[in-house]
């Protein structure tokens, strides 16, 4: 009986797990891309890193401390095929990890999309189809 019990919460977690996974609303994919972004307000132009991305949004890497709620000018920079590309979009900050790298000066946000143009949102897709596979 002893272990019937232990197998119960082994599965409860086990499910428990899951669901969080599954609470996500796109997908995420590792990926490592150069990306400058700006301050909306402002006319600074610096470069971050991508560490995983999705339709909704990006895990990044800043040099910078940022509020949750900055609204950004992003652009990701990466190659396909033969040739640089670029994906354009605004974003904000909807979460930070200042604990996560601070002491290599580089600051852990979550970034959302708050607009993305068509053609650029056509670009993500394939690049996360492409990364995927």
């Amino acid at each position: 009986m002893g272990n019937r019990t232990m197998d119960n919460r082994t599965t409860s977690e086990k499910k428990m797990g899951i669901l969080a996974v599954e609470k996500r609303r796109y997908p995420r994919y590792t990926a490592e891309f150069p990306l400058d972004y700006a301050r909306i307000e402002d006319k600074g132009t610096y470069g971050g890193m991508v560490a995983n991305m999705s339709e909704g949004g990006l895990l990044v890497y800043l040099p910078q401390r940022m509020e949750i709620g900055a609204v950004l000018k992003i652009e990701i920079l990466y190659v396909q095929g033969l040739e640089f590309s670029t994906i354009k979009a605004v974003a904000k900050v909807a979460w930070s990890d200042l604990g996560a790298k601070e002491s290599y000066g580089e600051h852990r946000y979550g970034l959302q999309f708050l607009h993305i143009e068509e053609q650029d949102f056509a670009r993500l897709l394939n690049l996360l189809k492409e990364i995927g596979t």
